[in-house]
């Protein structure tokens, strides 16, 4: 593989506004005890337009709490949420979430579910359907239009919530733990196919996860959150693996490896924190 075809994408980094950024984010609940409790902690961090970024971090850290805020589901405590440096008000309109349950009408074909978003914006019902065979082509399930998702794998029915997502064309892509139900083949094909498509596309990736190795394998960053309560940012690192990637080879990169070594000292501590949390609250 040449040297120019593992540079096919680069994210907009330089002199231009953050897709995303979290200026000094703070999350607050309210216990049933009447007691406050703080999520996130003065979360400051930017994701430039294309970057796909990974956040990693201890169970109950707040890593969905942080989606939650930049898909405008949850308003900050304090502090705010910019999307192109505009203050969030309400659901980010930019943004479209692929979560770890599924989410297609079970009573709707394949290419009734995919074709819902485009729809529900007054687009005919025709283009809407034409348009949504392109998307189910790509991602590989030609042939399925009439399925339902019952009739579907696994594997199927995430190609499907992609299709879903993609084709209204998002600037942001939310996955919250998207492939973790899966077989670990169909996984690294998913991850693959989440890639291909990405990188023909200028879509700002959020992507969490609980699998360090499926962070280093997808990303341009990976971010680390510290244990809760009041989780802040550990770590944050940049990911110089060649692309296009292969998930499953580029873990036996010495570069990869080193990687892990490295971002695993930093999460590590964090699992070990949160572990003894949870055993003193008991």
């Amino acid at each position: 593989m040449s040297v120019i075809n593992q540079e096919i994408h680069r994210p907009v980094t330089q002199f231009t506004t953050p897709m995303m950024e979290l200026k000094g984010a703070t999350k607050e609940f309210i216990k049933p005890s009447g007691e406050i409790h703080t999520v996130l902690q003065n979360i400051n961090l930017k994701i430039p337009k294309g970057e796909f970024v990974s956040i990693v971090g201890p169970t109950g850290c707040g890593k969905s709490t942080t989606l939650s805020l930049i898909a405008g589901f949850e308003k900050p405590s304090s502090g705010q949420v910019l999307i192109q440096g505009e203050k969030l008000e309400g659901i980010n309109s930019r943004a479209a979430c692929v979560f770890q349950t599924e989410n297609a009408f079970p009573w709707k074909t394949v290419i009734d579910n995919v074709s819902l978003g485009l729809r529900l914006r007054g687009i005919d019902k025709a283009e809407a359907y034409n348009e949504a065979r392109k998307w189910i082509s790509r991602v590989g399930l030609k042939g399925f239009e009439g399925h339902y998702p019952a009739q579907l794998s696994g594997g199927m029915r995430k190609r499907v919530a992609l299709a879903q997502c993609l084709i209204v064309q998002p600037e942001i892509l939310l996955m919250d733990e998207s492939f973790s139900a899966l077989d670990v083949h169909t996984r690294h094909l998913m991850e693959d196919e989440l890639l291909r498509i990405w990188e023909e596309t200028s879509a700002s990736v959020f992507f969490i996860t609980h699998d360090l190795e499926e962070a280093i394998a997808l990303s341009d960053r990976v971010i680390v959150l510290t244990a809760g309560p009041a989780a802040t940012i550990k770590g944050d690192y940049q990911i110089d693996l060649p692309r296009p990637r292969n998930v499953a080879e580029i873990r036996f990169d010495p570069k990869f490896m080193k990687l892990h070594e490295k971002i695993w000292n930093d999460l590590r501590d964090e699992v070990m924190i949160s572990y003894a949390n949870a055993n003193n609250a008991k």
